[in-house]
């Protein structure tokens, strides 16, 4: 019985996403989570980022750290940094000191660390799905979001929006490969002091660095 509903809830939830561009409800929500962050000149944090394979039931977290102004960001995961002013991008990887410089993709970023607050509003069809209690014993609204064109790799996204003070605690992304990505904040901090060169790639930081310019 409960495999049923599950079922029909599902096929609920996908009719509703079809229909409806803007739930007013997942609207007021999201409005009010993307507001909180933009009010902030930058903020940082820590998170985990967990991938998991329907196929080879293959499990891996790892731990990572962000840092966003505007359309700005600094991200280090997994042995790497990737960081963004906005027009360009530079992608080091420490095990081989080597850093690419790339021009930044607006489609290829519309998942960027600095885009996930403001995503819904563009090309995304949404429906809240109902509040949810996390293991940390605080209630979540949880909204899905499905693309608009079905030939994103991303078939749907989850969040999961403090019902309290709208920050969002948790995003899953659904990818049609059968692979699931789970970002969860662990420590936020609003508007920290930053440096002049955070948002750019400073080459007299890394000693002996190889630069792949593909400018």
């Amino acid at each position: 019985m409960k495999r049923i509903f599950a079922l029909l809830f599902a096929m609920v939830l996908f009719v509703n996403l079809a229909s409806a561009q803007q739930d007013p409800q997942a609207t007021k929500i999201l409005n009010a989570m993307s507001a909180k962050y933009k009010a902030m000149k930058a903020f940082k944090a820590t998170f985990t980022q967990t991938m998991e394979s329907n196929s080879s039931k293959a499990k891996e977290t790892v731990e990572g750290n962000i840092l966003v102004s505007g359309p700005k960001y600094r991200l280090g995961v997994s042995g790497q940094e990737i960081i963004s002013d906005g027009k360009l991008m530079w992608t080091y990887l420490k095990d081989v000191n080597e850093v690419t410089i790339t021009e930044s993709d607006p489609e290829a970023e519309v998942m960027s660390p600095s885009k996930i607050f403001d995503m819904y509003k563009k090309g995304y069809k949404y429906a809240y799905t109902g509040p949810e209690k996390g293991a940390d014993g605080i209630t979540y609204d949880v909204i899905e979001m499905a693309p608009v064109d079905r030939n994103n790799p991303v078939f749907k996204v989850r969040l999961y929006i403090n019902q309290k003070d709208k920050t969002l605690k948790t995003w899953k992304m659904f990818r049609n490969n059968g692979i699931r990505y789970t970002y969860t904040i662990k420590n936020f901090q609003p508007n920290p002091t930053l440096a002049a060169d955070t948002f750019s790639f400073n080459k007299a930081k890394y000693k002996g660095v190889s630069v792949v310019d593909l400018r």
